[in-house]
């Protein structure tokens, strides 16, 4: 993706964050623990925090959580869901924490917007030796027949397209080149949605909400009808399945700096 592109993309989602609050999923629990497990301690910084669906999954497995988020709507967000948690702005590129101060940066559906060229120095300067990097991202599980279709009908700006870990990996590159090759797992999640809920949750993708309003509507029209059509997905709640993909890398001294 072209920087400018990127940039337009990453800073779409303030205009929506109320509704990402509302609709995005959380993480799954047994995802964020393998991220975690190698971790020295239990200082974590949550980076590109977004409204805080990755930082209350922490929070319920007992991390000492900071949240770092750039955008002042996101952020009024997360601190209204999670009070008492520390959530400060701030961005990958310029990290408002101390010097070898974490035990552990974990970034959910957020690494592949960071300037890694400039993230990757700032994360490796507030984490510790012995320290652990991950990203999550959250998939819809499209080995689903009625998700595959989903996906067909609603195109890649409003589904994405099938996310993988070789996609993830180039994204993050310099992650590898900083810290050494990372771990990959995938780990079975699920959100209970309606057809509503979940053209709601479609229209929080960056994708759509950089669609020319006729566009998006039109995609969001799509997507309804298809719902509205299909067994799975006509009859009120149902269960989207997904898949909660990470990457983990240990950080082993500070010659990885």
């Amino acid at each position: 993706m072209h920087p400018e592109t990127r940039l337009r993309h990453a800073s779409s989602f303030g205009a929506a964050a109320t509704a990402y609050a509302e609709h995005r999923p959380d993480y799954a629990s047994a995802a964020v623990r393998w991220a975690l497990e190698a971790a020295a301690g239990p200082r974590v910084l949550d980076l590109g925090a977004g409204t805080g669906k990755l930082t209350g999954t922490l929070v319920a497995l007992g991390a000492d959580v900071t949240a770092v988020e750039p955008d002042p709507a996101m952020l009024t967000e997360l601190r209204r869901a999670l009070p008492g948690v520390d959530a400060r702005p701030g961005s990958a590129e310029a990290i408002p924490l101390p010097d070898a101060s974490v035990d552990a940066v974990l970034a959910g559906n957020a690494l592949h917007w960071f300037d890694m060229a400039v993230a990757g120095p700032e994360i490796a300067r507030v984490l510790r030796p012995g320290g652990v990097v991950a990203g999550l991202w959250n998939v819809v599980d499209d080995r689903v027949g009625w998700v595959a279709g989903l996906e067909r009908i609603g195109g890649t700006a409003a589904i994405g397209p099938r996310d993988t870990f070789s996609g993830w990996r180039a994204a993050t590159a310099d992650l590898a080149t900083r810290f050494g090759a990372p771990e990959q797992a995938e780990f079975p999640h699920g959100q209970v949605r309606t057809a509503d809920t979940l053209v709601a949750t479609i229209a929080t993708r960056a994708g759509v909400l950089v669609m020319p309003e006729p566009e998006r509507a039109a995609t969001l029209g799509r997507i309804r009808a298809f719902l509205a059509s299909t067994p799975e997905t006509a009859g009120g709640e149902f269960v989207l399945p997904m898949l909660t993909g990470v990457l983990r890398v240990k950080r082993l001294d500070k010659s990885a700096t």
